[in-house]
């Protein structure tokens, strides 16, 4: 290169990083925040960044919020089953479970509020049911109409069994129950209104009108699933909204419990479980009935849950058997403690019985599982392991299809 052509490029790569410099957006931290300085020549709205449920992005004015939080668990397993005589390897788990990214906040003012929730791994997008990558989990707006009533209308959960409203990243074990796994009605496009109050006791009421194929569903039947559930809590609310998260770990001081129930009936339902499993060319009617219960007091946390399905037609499909709605009942419960220095030990117990329609397809499953949990900054930061002894027993002639040993270990980073 001729050291004329050098001098003029270095003469104009200066001016280029001159002009960069002198745009440059500078920040200055006030306490807790940081506020952003928006450039003279442009109209750009100052941001307030916070941290404490997640990173959040507010304007001084209050009109817009983004709260950006992510959370990963990662999961090693296996599995063993009796053989006869001897226990044969079946399965090794080593993967990322749950890898999800949610937003929310508000828009104009806080009676109007945003969810959105994503998920990245292939276990989280219901890919083998769907046959395409579920992204989407969450996707929602609540109008805070009252203090004592919201609406919420979106893509969300039904307000269906507490195990599966609660976040699958604050549970007592490395995931949900099997009663949960086969009965839940999960999520759907709905319109829902809440509504708490107290009538000598604290109570929550919950009803949805949804369209019963499911999240992320391009398709009508012309059915619709209709759920409801009542909350009763007799010794009055609980700290920090632990009814629902599992575990004590705002370590009640008094005695809390709560009691519901529910139901949700979908009509002409094009799936399986209704919202969830293999899709149905003949559509079918499925209900679903769920109560629970929840207590906690001390570092002491005890659960129980009850859920049944029924059908009218346990098989739409002539022609494939293997096509099958699972009807029958499960049954739950789990009770664990929670020592001073946030190390746990639970154990549950559940259990899950086909309809005699089924009998040919489905079997008796039982489930008995102790885990260990280390709490490093709540449910956020935590290392759990447990382990499960389990059964599956042939309802027509009352032999043991398998029994068997499943132990996980998962660790899960949030914020």
């Amino acid at each position: 290169m001729h050291v004329k052509n050098y001098k003029s490029l270095m003469i104009r790569l200066t001016f280029v990083l001159s002009l960069l410099f002198q745009s440059t957006i500078f920040a200055q931290d006030q306490k807790d925040s940081l506020v952003v300085a928006s450039l003279p020549q442009q109209n750009i709205v100052p941001i307030n960044v916070s941290f404490d449920k997640g990173l959040k992005f507010a304007t001084n004015d209050d009109a817009f919020s983004m709260n950006l939080r992510f959370r990963i668990q990662t999961r090693f397993g296996f599995s063993e089953l009796e053989d006869g005589e001897s226990w044969v390897f079946t399965g090794l788990e080593a993967r990322v479970r749950r890898a999800r990214l949610r937003l929310d906040g508000h828009l104009i003012n806080k009676k109007l509020e945003y969810h959105i929730q994503l998920s990245f791994s292939r276990g989280d997008m219901d890919w083998d049911n769907s046959g395409v990558p579920n992204v989407l989990r969450d996707a929602y707006c609540t109008y805070k109409i009252s203090p004592k009533f919201e609406l919420v209308f979106g893509q969300t959960k039904l307000p269906g069994n507490r195990q599966r409203v609660v976040s699958s990243g604050d549970q007592q074990f490395v995931d949900r129950s099997i009663v949960n796994a086969t009965y839940n009605i999960d999520r759907d496009f709905l319109l829902m209104l809440k509504h708490s109050g107290k009538l000598g006791i604290d109570y929550i009421l919950k009803g949805a009108l949804s369209g019963g194929e499911g999240r992320n569903s391009n398709v009508g039947n012309g059915g619709a699933c209709y759920s409801g559930r009542v909350e009763l809590l007799p010794f009055g609310k609980f700290t920090d909204g632990g009814d629902y998260f599992e575990s004590d770990l705002a370590r009640e001081s008094t005695p809390k419990l709560s009691l519901a129930s529910g139901a949700s009936f979908n009509d002409q339902a094009t799936r399986t479980a209704g919202q969830l499993g293999k899709e149905l060319k003949n559509p079918t009617g499925i209900s679903v009935y769920h109560a629970d219960m929840l207590f906690k007091f001390r570092g002491i946390s005890a659960y129980a849950e009850f859920m049944k399905r029924t059908t009218t037609n346990a098989f739409p499909e002539i022609t494939n058997s293997k096509l099958y709605v699972h009807a029958g009942y499960g049954f739950m419960s789990q009770l664990g403690y929670l020592w001073q220095n946030n190390f746990e030990l639970a154990f549950r117990y559940a259990s899950v019985v086909p309809d005699k329609v089924i009998y040919s397809q489905a079997p008796k499953l039982e489930e008995w599982t102790l885990c260990a949990s280390k709490y490093f900054r709540k449910h956020n930061v935590k290392l759990q392991s447990d382990l499960t002894y389990g059964t599956s027993q042939n309802m027509i002639n009352k032999s043991f299809h398998s029994v068997g040993f499943t132990y996980r270990l998962q660790l899960q980073l949030a914020i």
